[in-house]
């Protein structure tokens, strides 16, 4: 791709829809990628998480907690993954993530993601003054889609969830494209989303 003002971006894709078609956020992910990718010289970093990731387990919280110039060769291989998954995170400067409202909140296999990339030390610090963020500076897009729980309400949790810990590792620009009821009106949902993911683009655009 050829930008006008020869600007790079790097975006960082993240996919949890049990569905490989048919996904709404898929979908909206899909053009959100294309619309930005015309205007700027962008590369894109893609993990689809929805078959599943490895679980914390005992072996990768010890791994974790042994400082990293002591971890043994077995310590290193179980945060291997994880150690990944951190590289592309750190080298985004977007994010941008499907989110479908699975019983009101995230699916299991992006809750696993975001356990093998929130780590104290690596993306996130404790302080006399708290937890600091690592990851400053760069954007998330979260793309929602439910059937009857609306973005905002009481009972969505999977929004707050998000951004709490978006925020937590230091990603705090957050903008919300939701397909929120569609098993209520989804005419009337898509059609919301259709003009939240027009502005959303432009927005990225006039920030780039």
């Amino acid at each position: 791709m050829t930008s006008s003002n020869n600007t790079h971006l790097t975006l960082l894709r993240v996919d949890a829809s049990a569905r490989k078609t048919g996904s709404i956020t898929r979908d909206f992910t899909n053009r959100f990628i294309d619309s930005l990718g015309q205007q700027q010289d962008m590369a894109v970093l893609n993990h689809d998480v929805a078959d599943g990731l490895p679980f914390v387990n005992e072996d990768w919280v010890g791994a974790n907690f042994t400082p990293a110039d002591d971890r043994t060769e077995a310590q290193k291989e179980h945060l291997a993954l994880s150690d990944r998954l951190i590289a592309d995170l750190k080298a985004a400067d977007v994010l941008a993530i499907g989110v479908p409202v699975y019983n009101f909140g995230v699916p299991a296999a992006l809750k696993a993601w975001i356990d093998q990339i929130a780590r104290a030390g690596v993306t996130f610090k404790y302080t006399e003054a708290g937890p600091e963020g690592l990851l400053k500076g760069k954007k998330a897009i979260l793309f929602m889609a439910s059937g009857g729980t609306p973005v905002g309400a009481a009972y969505d949790y999977a929004t707050t969830y998000m951004r709490h810990v978006l925020g937590f590792i230091g990603i705090t620009d957050v903008t919300i494209v939701a397909a929120d009821k569609t098993a209520v009106d989804a005419d009337a949902s898509l059609k919301a989303a259709e003009e939240q993911l027009t502005g959303a683009v432009e927005s990225f655009k006039q920030a780039a």
